[in-house]
């Protein structure tokens, strides 16, 4: 039984789902999983801790344990990660902590002492869940699931923008090729590979706005009624 909506955006990397899901959390007043974020979370908390990022057994015991805490977005800002005291929001976007991520993310034992974490965000008004496995394996009773996409060059070319307003010296097709590489990991894995739900809404946002792709979000949630 469903306690409360959600609305799943999966997507790869650099499709532009986590700024999507967040503005629409926000506009609809709904919480906010960021699941990508919790990968990264175990993979930054592994080197911390001096766990590598092939020891399935003890990341599984550092995912059942780790301390974390969401601070929502306010007065413009994004929001907030807190792991074992310290904000890591920004620390965790590197390519170095990404790549880590999608790594540990194909471990079943992983995946499986994060599973019960993710779904214990359902709760109300509603929840809007962002990341690779949402719709197919997290809640897949979701009224709405979304799959947003965007060319492997588009989405190099908008982390690479990204990444050079923050001053970091990255390559063009350096980040190219690690995009496709990820692609390949993560459409690959035997557990929960990305893959789109049957039942997704499929968007392709290479050439499409942000706001075109919210208004095309907000007109399959109006069609549904799925937020009163």
């Amino acid at each position: 039984m469903i306690s409360a909506p959600v609305i799943t955006i999966d997507g790869p990397s650099g499709s532009g789902k986590g700024t999507v899901a967040g503005i629409l959390a926000k506009s609809l007043g709904w919480n906010l999983l960021d699941s990508g974020a919790l990968y990264r979370l175990l993979a930054f908390a592994a080197v911390n801790h001096g766990v590598a990022l092939d020891n399935e057994a003890l990341l599984a015991k550092l995912a059942a344990h780790l301390d974390v805490q969401f601070i929502g977005a306010t007065d413009g800002k994004s929001a907030r990660i807190i792991l074992e005291g310290d904000e890591v929001t920004h620390a965790i976007r590197s390519e170095g902590v990404a790549a880590g991520a999608s790594k540990v993310a194909a471990l079943p034992a992983v995946r499986d002492a994060l599973l019960q974490r993710q779904r214990a965000f359902q709760e109300s008004p509603g929840l809007v869940a962002d990341g690779r496995d949402m719709g197919t394996v997290v809640f897949p009773e979701a009224p709405l699931k979304v799959f947003l996409t965007a060319s492997a060059e588009e989405r190099a070319r908008r982390r690479y923008l990204q990444l050079k307003a923050k001053g970091d010296d990255v390559s063009l097709s350096g980040l190219l090729d690690e995009i496709r590489a990820r692609d390949e990991r993560d459409t690959q894995r035997a557990i929960a590979p990305l893959k789109p739900a049957a039942d997704a809404i499929q968007l392709d946002s290479t050439e499409l706005s942000i706001d075109q792709v919210l208004e095309r979000i907000m007109s399959e949630i109006a069609l549904r009624d799925i937020a009163g």
